[in-house]
């Protein structure tokens, strides 16, 4: 057998069915027929890029196929790429490189998918076979945790969103402060709570208020980084949602803001994503981004009690607490 013909072998073994991620095959709420639409054109991006990925010869190979995907799109693409090439860097024959090589062409415009995409990975993989933590960016590390928590919400989602699963002493990452891990794996969460929902934000917001009140601040900026960034609903909508979150209303600003910057950063801004920052950050995208990167941590990285991260998160949403209309 050739060396395509064993990429192409690859492809068929490792790639996710597309029925997987059907509206029906999963039991999630159907709102209306454009937001299915919407929700199973993530999933299906997702799996073609994950299957480029796997089949490319060299991982920035399969830069031109994902690039021909629509804007809308092409950041789910690069997260299924970055499972991808995480589960190859994952299995016991190779090099263990993939994702480093893809982020060193255009995937590190794509950082933050790619990220999350390697959470995936991890939730399909041995423990013995994940990413030692100290391979990945100090301050990004928690959006692995983010995939992670998305994955298995959206695939176990009686057990995770219905059953309130808590993984309790999860073992990654091994240093930092691992008190702020399930947080981290909540914001996955509650990103998948959005699909779940069906983008359906006063359903959504009926689970998430469903949850421990600890659990509440995480679940609800997850969910409002998908509404910025996969969309799927209306202004009034959007202030509704606003509205459910009360004095979670500024996590739910930093995690639009977050979304912002991911599609900023990739060159892949849409107009449902300013509609998102305006009623959520009351600002336009770019600036809702800016945001992001003005209180961004300097480096070196060095966690305290709290992570960097949160730290960055929570200078994030003070910048917009006190602008008109948001935590209101």
């Amino acid at each position: 057998m050739n060396v395509s013909a064993l990429r192409a072998l690859r492809r068929r073994l490792l790639t996710p069915k597309i029925s997987d991620t059907l509206m029906e095959t999963r039991g999630f709420r159907v709102k209306n027929e454009a937001g299915k639409e919407l929700l199973e054109t993530v999933g299906r991006m997702f799996i073609e890029g994950y299957a480029a990925a796997v089949e490319a010869r060299h991982p920035r190979d399969a830069e031109e196929a994902l690039e021909r995907l629509p804007t809308r799109f092409k950041g789910f693409a690069y997260e299924g790429a970055g499972m991808g090439l995480a589960i190859l860097d994952g299995m016991p024959f190779g090099h263990r490189r993939h994702v480093d090589q893809f982020l060193e062409g255009r995937g590190g415009d794509h950082v933050y998918m790619i990220y999350v995409g390697i959470g995936w990975a991890m939730a399909r993989l041995p423990r013995f076979r994940w990413p030692a933590d100290s391979t990945t960016d100090p301050l990004l590390r928690w959006l692995v945790l983010d995939g992670y928590g998305f994955h298995q919400a959206y695939f176990h989602t009686d057990k995770y969103v219905h059953g309130q699963y808590v993984d309790r002493d999860f073992p990654w990452p091994g240093s930092g402060p691992r008190a702020y891990t399930n947080r981290a794996l909540d914001q996955g969460i509650g990103r998948a709570m959005w699909f779940v929902g069906g983008t359906d934000p006063e359903y959504v917001a009926d689970l998430i208020d469903g949850f421990a009140e600890h659990r509440r601040e995480d679940l609800y900026s997850g969910a409002g980084l998908a509404a910025t960034y996969a969309g799927g609903v209306t202004e009034d909508e959007l202030l509704m949602f606003r509205e459910r979150s009360g004095q979670h209303a500024g996590m739910v600003a930093q995690a639009s803001a977050f979304a912002a910057e991911a599609r900023a950063k990739a060159g892949n801004m849409v107009p449902h994503t300013g509609l998102a920052t305006q009623v959520f950050c009351g600002m336009e995208p770019e600036k809702a981004a800016r945001v992001t990167q003005d209180v961004r941590p300097a480096p070196p990285i060095v966690d305290g009690a709290e992570p960097a991260f949160e730290t960055w998160r929570r200078r994030i949403a003070a910048q917009f607490v006190h602008q008109e209309g948001v935590g209101s």
